[in-house]
């Protein structure tokens, strides 16, 4: 007997999951813009700079070459050896070609370490706010995301105890993200230290994801917690890529480096998923990791830029708070002080995604709330565009939240509000 096939057809994890609101949110803007709307996008996650010229020609002299084949799995051997001497130039890391994966970005890295490590019932810890794969990958390998809060006042840096009573003989792994996506926080060593240590006496693996490296602000010294000792090192998974650093994010090429197990395991994932890294972008790799690295200090110093206007700025509105990003290109403002405040049709603004809506809406500005990220009292907003764009979509953002007004419940929620407040 045939049955037509229905919601009931499908794997359960789907249902745990949710598609990636950053690229939603993005796509949204585009598609408004494309209709002729005049938006400003302060949604994106990537670099509004170009591939530098040197990766580009790289890319195409590898295409014009026939360099076109399927590649080995874990990437040509050129650029296996550039990630091994940039992680030992840049991190004090020595690591072998067998202890290297390259894939199809950082993001593609991840998702096939957490295939690699996670069963049912695992346990992975992971800092909120955070990235918003983590959970959703770890749900995808059957394990279960332990959500711990992390506070304005220790600099968005997970505290030692904190950690240290949410990890247990069921916890796998501890997911890091430093500087960090949305808050641009920054773990100093000490701080690193004490992660290692906790995970050291738990057991687990610490995944390192450290694609910001490279893009940090006021003498912040990233850190890689694989480089504190042979022993940390042998229970992380270091993961970085050259999207944010290079502005390759839609060319898709990120890599791994770990205890040589793990990576055989991951490295046999990728070639039942996608095999290989485009072939092409992986010579572009080779020409980021060995050519002219000035680009990087252009970009960041027009980040830099960026960054002081922008919490200047933020930190100038009525009402709204702007921690200072210690690295990577968005700012994280607490925005919870317009929450049950409302707009001028008398529609209460509940929460970060109806603020976000409402700013979308009314200020035709493009950002994202923060319970995407596990931090709802936030949005979060990137700088990664011009600075013509930042002080226009600024202008708008506080003229918009100028005309809000409490609504009935408003008190309630500001007393709601300073009692999680963390």
């Amino acid at each position: 007997m045939s049955t037509e096939p229905g919601t009931t057809a499908f794997a359960e994890r789907v249902k745990k999951v949710k598609p990636s609101p950053t690229l939603r949110i993005t796509a949204e803007a585009a598609r408004l813009k494309s209709e002729g709307v005049d938006i400003v996008s302060l949604a994106a996650g990537e670099p509004d700079f170009n591939t530098p010229d040197h990766v580009q020609e790289a890319i195409v002299k590898a295409l014009r070459d026939g360099k076109t084949r399927y590649t080995p799995t874990s990437g040509v051997p050129q650029l296996t050896d550039a990630i091994i001497q940039k992680l030992k130039n840049d991190n004090g890391l020595t690591y072998g070609r067998n202890q290297i994966n390259v894939g199809a970005g950082a993001k593609n890295v991840l998702y096939a370490i957490a295939q690699a490590l996670f069963d049912a019932r695992d346990e992975v810890v992971i800092c909120a706010p955070f990235w918003v794969s983590y959970p959703d990958q770890a749900f995808l390998a059957g394990a279960r995301p332990v959500i711990i809060r992390t506070r304005e006042a220790d600099g968005f840096v997970v505290h030692p105890e904190v950690l240290r009573k949410s990890v247990g003989r069921k916890t796998k792994a501890i997911i890091l993200n430093s500087p960090g996506n949305p808050t641009g926080a920054g773990y100093t060593r000490d701080d690193l230290k004490a992660v290692a240590e906790i995970a050291e006496e738990c057991g687990c693996w610490i995944i390192s994801d450290e694609i910001y490296e490279k893009i940090v602000y006021n003498g912040f010294e990233h850190v890689s917690i694989a480089s504190l000792s042979p022993e940390t090192c042998a229970r992380t998974v270091v993961v970085n890529g050259l999207s944010k650093s290079y502005a390759m994010t839609g060319l898709r090429l990120g890599y791994a480096a770990g205890p040589e197990e793990l990576i055989r395991n991951v490295n046999m994932i990728q070639s039942q998923d996608v095999s290989n890294a485009p072939s092409i972008v992986q010579w572009g790799g080779v020409a980021a990791l060995t050519g002219d690295q000035s680009c990087l200090k252009t970009m960041v110093a027009a980040f830099q830029g960026r960054k002081d206007y922008v919490v200047g700025r933020l930190n100038a509105m009525e009402g709204v708070w702007c921690f200072e990003p210690r690295g990577a290109f968005y700012v994280f403002p607490r925005v919870a002080r317009y929450f049950g405040m409302q707009d001028a049709d008398g529609t209460e603004l509940k929460d970060s995604t109806a603020l976000a809506g409402f700013l979308l809406k009314t200020a035709r500005v493009s950002l994202v709330p923060g319970a995407a990220f596990g931090g709802d009292e936030y949005l979060r907003i990137s700088f990664a565009t011009s600075m013509d764009q930042l002080k226009e979509g600024l202008d708008r953002i506080e003229d918009a939240l100028g005309r809000l007004k409490p609504g009935p419940h408003y008190a309630n929620y500001q007393v709601h509000l300073e009692q999680k407040r963390f």
